[in-house]
């Protein structure tokens, strides 16, 4: 007899045992045991980070059978703390995403599967996953929460340093380096887009274009202006202590010291199962979605950093949560 169930106590007549009551298990405690044998779902969400963990939410709430399959590793492990993410400010990344799980794992309709997803196929009433492990679950839709996976550049270093002092959104970091002697790491558009907000952070900016600097006459001017410095010269290293940037080392031998850096590096998709299914892509390299987080291909949602250019925790949990309340929606529709 299971532990879990409920018991009735036994009375003893003769050299037989009877039930004092009919032996009923709790509702509860079935579902919650058909949930965790099933591999069948109402929906499938790939990714369990913030807005995976948000969509689950929403369609936990709704009493969607909702199964979560996630690798556990998100791409911001490194970053010591998160900000600009009300009630959470100063937190680390796991601690939120941690507190996130505890709170969805109390809907009982949702199922957690910690593995990586490796295929997917369409199937006759909506669509088949397997893991790497050997596990094949179904889903009558599927919500990819699956983030993007930063390129890091043949620069040493780097790596080390990104997400701590090398970082990518002034909204996300740049409070916390405001005023220290800072570099950006691009050129063109994108580079005096970043200058121009960064600006008002610190007064000792420089443009790292790691090539001739492309810029127009004007933006040049205005650089001047600022007192934003530009080198040209291509980074072969970035020294560091546990990630804390001390000095930028040039290929033709010379060294500037900084203190923080932002950097635009490419990114690709985390998975390419999406792209497998038939979602289209944007002419950036995100997972085209309409304004209710559904692509292209019926049934199949995105929501968080693969499925638009705000990286940021905020906008992975808000769009997490209108990708949960499409997918009932449209669960909805089907029956009514």
């Amino acid at each position: 007899m299971d532990k879990d169930i409920p018991r009735r106590k036994f009375i003893k007549q003769g050299t037989t045992l009877a039930l004092s009551t009919f032996l009923i298990p709790d509702p509860s405690y079935l579902n919650n045991r058909l949930m965790t044998e099933s591999k069948s779902f109402d929906v499938i969400v790939i990714g369990g980070s913030y807005a995976g963990l948000s969509a689950a939410m929403a369609l936990g709430r709704s009493l969607r059978n909702t199964l979560v399959i996630d690798s556990g590793m998100p791409c911001n492990r490194q970053t010591p703390h998160s900000h600009n993410f009300i009630t959470q400010d100063g937190s680390t990344p796991k601690e939120i995403s941690t507190l996130a799980k505890q709170q969805v794992e109390q809907y009982k309709t949702v199922t957690f599967h910690n593995d990586l997803a490796i295929s997917s196929e369409k199937v006759e009433n909506g669509f088949e996953i397997s893991t790497q492990s050997g596990a094949i679950f179904q889903g009558k839709k599927l919500v990819f929460a699956t983030g993007i996976k930063d390129e890091m550049p043949d620069i040493k270093g780097f790596s080390e340093c990104w997400g701590i002092s090398v970082v990518h959104c002034p909204y996300c970091h740049g409070y916390e380096i405001r005023g220290q002697k800072t570099g950006i790491m691009a050129n063109g558009e994108k580079a005096f887009h970043l200058a121009s907000l960064v600006n008002n952070l610190t007064t000792d900016l420089s443009l790292l274009t790691q090539a001739k600097s492309d810029f127009s006459t004007e933006q040049i001017n205005k650089l001047k202006d600022h007192n934003v410095k530009i080198v040209e010269t291509e980074i072969s290293e970035i020294e560091h202590e546990n990630g804390r940037i001390k000095n930028v080392i040039f290929k033709d031998g010379k060294s500037i010291h900084f203190q923080a850096l932002y950097a635009v590096i490419p990114f690709t998709q985390h998975t390419d199962l999406p792209v497998s299914l038939g979602c289209e892509l944007t002419e950036h390299g995100y997972i085209q979605t309409d304004p209710f987080q559904r692509t292209s291909v019926e049934g199949i949602y995105a929501c968080g950093d693969n499925s638009t250019f705000i990286r940021s925790v905020a906008n992975a949990v808000a769009s997490g949560n209108m990708a949960g309340a499409i997918v009932n929606m449209d669960l909805t529709h089907q029956l009514y």
